[in-house]
């Protein structure tokens, strides 16, 4: 089974209309984007990361890699410390994720409609839209991991060998940079390599694995050359970005990578007191639990912002990566299986993760796959002659994102007790 085989492909690139949604959405994340005018939840925490190494002062939010607060650095270095400054440049990861989601679902599957649908499903889910107008680490990290797999499709679709191995170095480059960016993108960072080696053994036998480079999944690159890009390199970018990290007197001096990385680890597993957003791995796949961002007056109104998922796609989802798993398998379908695969590999790492306390945005990244899942079974359905079922969903998801909009984007609220109308479940509260 080739990761990019399918057995129904539709003709058209969508990518007019993958830029289209794009850019509707990125220009919906820019309204409002100075609300709040003061740092809200975590921003509190990365915006004096950031300050400190514009100013070269302590180096300190240690516990998380740098590149994350680097580029918040870079982006108030060019708009100053403001909130645009704060948020511009977490607006465009977020159209980066959302633009790149849709190629590689587009690569990976040849579905119109599959890659369509999945824009409005990811613009409509709530986490990339609101993790796309504040300052945090979450978005940089997502946006670089989809990046990566839409380099890595490219690259398996590419025309010429050359062209593929330009894709195959840059999405090395990008997994990195998600990596050093937030953990979370760990992982799921093997996923290419071995999806690389997994599609080339079935292609020519584990006897000609190291000798046969004109075989799928990109012709003309050794499985060696591929370990480089896809193993080395990533590695290697993911260490630089650590540059800025090791000033005299900071938490890693004296320590190098290795002993950076220990301590690193020790303040990750060191936060053990209760919080009262913390929440497990089967409210975020249930979404029933959920984390107010913001609620409290804020330049003149009651203001807030509600980090839950799309109670439809969300639920819905569930049935859609069912169903990769059984398109996988029954129907051989090399596009569901690796969505099926990456999202059973990030919420299965959180289900052992040694991180004693555990937030809803954890599941950012699972979700993007969630949602993947739900394209592809939505456009399986219209395929068939149910078309209803498909704009049902998508209708669906929209209407819910317009409904919750106030309380996902820091709107004017009647005042202190109007959240009640979106609490549909306690743990929403």
């Amino acid at each position: 089974m080739s990761i990019l085989r399918d057995d129904r492909r539709q003709p058209g690139d969508p990518m007019l209309a993958c830029v289209g949604l794009t850019v509707a959405f990125f220009a919906l994340c820019l309204w409002r984007l100075w609300l709040p005018s003061a740092p809200f939840f975590d921003e509190i925490h990365y915006l004096p990361a950031a300050r400190n190494l514009l100013a070269g002062g302590d180096y300190i939010n240690a516990e998380h890699p740098p590149l994350g607060k680097q580029i918040l650095a870079l982006g108030m270095s060019m708009l100053g410390d403001n909130p645009w400054g704060w948020r511009l440049l977490p607006a465009l990861a977020g159209a980066l994720a959302l633009f790149a989601g849709m190629r590689a679902l587009w690569l990976v599957s040849h579905r119109r409609d599959a890659a369509l649908a999945y824009g409005v499903l990811l613009a409509t889910g709530f986490l990339l839209f609101v993790h796309a107008q504040i300052a945090m680490l979450d978005v940089f990290m997502v946006a670089f991991f989809l990046a990566a797999l839409w380099l890595f499709a490219g690259a398996c679709r590419a025309a010429s060998t050359g062209r593929a191995r330009i894709d195959l170095a840059l999405a090395g480059v990008a997994l990195g940079c998600a990596i050093g960016s937030k953990w979370n993108a760990a992982p799921l960072a093997p996923f290419l390599g071995l999806a690389f080696l997994a599609v080339r053994w079935k292609a020519v036998g584990p006897a000609r694995l190291l000798k046969k480079s004109d075989a799928a999944p990109v012709r003309g690159v050794s499985l060696v050359e591929a370990a480089l890009w896809l193993g080395l390199l990533p590695l290697a970018v993911y260490a630089a970005t650590f540059w800025p990290a090791f000033p005299e007197g900071g938490p890693f001096a004296g320590k190098g990578l290795i002993g950076a990385h220990a301590y690193m680890l020790e303040l990750q597993q060191s936060v053990k007191e209760h919080h009262p957003y913390q929440s497990t791995w089967l409210q975020w796949v249930l979404n029933t639990r959920a984390i107010w961002y913001l609620y409290e007056v804020a330049d003149g109104a009651q203001r807030g912002v509600l980090l839950i998922g799309n109670p439809l796609t969300m639920w819905l989802g569930l049935v859609g990566v069912a169903w990769c798993g059984w398109a996988a398998m029954a129907r051989r379908r090399g596009d569901a299986a690796a969505v099926f695969v990456l999202y059973a590999l990030s919420i299965g790492f959180w289900i052992v993760a040694a991180k004693p306390i555990q937030f809803y945005y954890h599941y950012f990244l699972p979700s993007c796959f969630l949602l993947a899942g739900l394209a592809l079974a939505i456009e399986w359905l219209k395929a068939r002659g149910h078309a209803w079922a498909y704009w049902l969903v998508l209708a669906g998801s929209a209407g819910v994102f317009a409904f919750f909009y106030p309380i996902l984007s820091a709107a004017e609220l009647w005042g202190e007790q109007a959240f009640n109308q979106w609490m549909w479940l306690d743990g929403w509260r």
